[in-house]
């Protein structure tokens, strides 16, 4: 009678694992379980409470501004890396040793990592659809058009996914290199920690370490963030509003004619050469429309030819010396020189100069951001199964 039922428990056992196909699907059913009764679903408001707060943050910034949405971006990228994290960080150390009974009683590494993969992949579903619909909530104007979708929300849900599913994958498979769930936790922070200094955006870095930014889930992420929020269109705020702070500010300057002459005839300021091509009238003009009326020059006159005219007088060369102080607020200079010709310059023009082709708004662009993420996905997983096959070399 012993022997028989021996017999009937190896039959069990090896019937129980046949196929990796089926094993997937008991392995998945176990994790449904655990979802629901052992508390795993309270990702779920954690994810909502951290893009609450984050979001609050955010929601002034993003899709407003280059440096607004660079830092907004950022910002994103690490809640989705924070929950993806977490959410596989501890699931296989915490169940090591039922891990190697199992796989010595049959069961394949790669269908218990497939189900891992099917389930993390919906528990970051959930997370994504969570994080944008708080993100609603709490205020972020999302615009409406997106580059592969009706909606830019669809497609920043698929970036979301991508960079909280990348995570979760690297996150399973340190599970999978830790003996222990202390050493698991041990190990995160230094792992999130190069995810932030190394994703290229926000910090600069040495030409050495830039060639680490492709080993992190942040640098494409962030990209492609930041490019679907069309930064590159964006103005650039900082120096303006620093300035329009500066508003009632007084400023006292002091220089002599020679300087003030020197500084209007160099050509290799971009900003003087400009100003010395254009029309006499037409800036007097911009000033106050009355004017031109008071002086005596020809229509083609430009700027530079006056004042090279000017410089030349002998009067004026006999006075270069002579110094004049200016007492003036920083509104009254930008009003003498035109409120909307000093913002659109400082917002606009030098924008211009720090366009990036990573920050690109096309498909193009984006979409070799999406495929450098699903290849760390499966990258991980991969690791995550040959690392796996190794359990029963377990000495612990």
């Amino acid at each position: 009678m012993p022997e028989m039922n021996e017999t009937a428990v190896a039959r069990s056992l090896t019937v129980r694992h046949r196929g990796r196909g089926k094993q997937v699907w008991i392995y998945l059913g176990k994790m449904l379980r655990m979802f629901v009764y052992q508390n795993d679903w309270k990702v779920l408001p954690m994810a909502a409470l951290i893009a609450g707060l984050v979001g609050m943050v955010v929601r002034g910034m993003q899709f407003v501004s280059m440096e607004g949405t660079l830092m907004g971006s950022f910002a994103l990228v690490m809640v989705c890396i924070w929950n993806g994290s977490f959410n596989s960080i501890q699931v296989i150390c915490r169940e090591r040793d039922v891990i190697k009974r199992e796989h010595r009683s049959g069961m394949h590494i790669s269908s218990y990592i497939f189900s891992h993969m099917l389930y993390q992949a919906m528990l970051c579903l959930l997370q994504t659809g969570v994080t944008l619909y708080i993100l609603k909530i709490v205020g972020v104007k999302f615009p409406p058009q997106g580059l592969f979708s009706r909606w830019l929300i669809v497609d920043f849900g698929i970036t979301m996914f991508l960079i909280t599913y990348a995570s979760d994958m690297l996150s399973l498979w340190v599970s999978c290199l830790a003996r222990t769930t202390t050493a698991a936790m041990t190990i995160m922070p230094f792992v999130l920690i190069f995810q932030l200094v190394f994703s290229g955006g926000m910090l600069s870095l040495p030409e050495w370490s830039k060639s680490l930014s492709g080993l992190t889930i942040s640098s494409p992420g962030l990209k492609a963030i930041v490019a679907q929020s069309d930064y590159n269109a964006s103005p650039m705020v900082t120096i303006w509003n620093r300035l329009f702070a500066m508003w009632d500010k007084e400023l006292s300057v002091t220089v002599t004619l020679g300087q003030a002459i020197d500084l209007l005839q160099d050509e290799q300021n971009p900003t003087v050469a400009n100003l010395r091509s254009k029309k006499l009238s037409e800036v007097l003009e911009s000033v106050d429309p009355g004017l031109p009326a008071l002086f005596d020059f020809k229509d083609d006159d430009t700027v530079g030819k006056v004042i090279d005219s000017l410089a030349a007088e002998p009067d004026v060369q006999a006075s270069r010396e002579e110094s004049y102080t200016v007492n003036a607020t920083v509104g009254e200079i930008i009003n003498t020189v035109g409120y909307d010709r000093v913002r659109n310059y400082l917002l606009y023009d030098i924008r211009d100069n720090n366009l990036s082709t990573d920050y690109e708004n096309s498909r193009s662009n984006v979409a070799g951001y999406w495929a450098d993420l699903i290849l760390m996905i499966f990258v991980f997983a991969a690791f995550s199964t040959v690392t796996l096959e190794f359990i029963d070399k377990d000495k612990r």
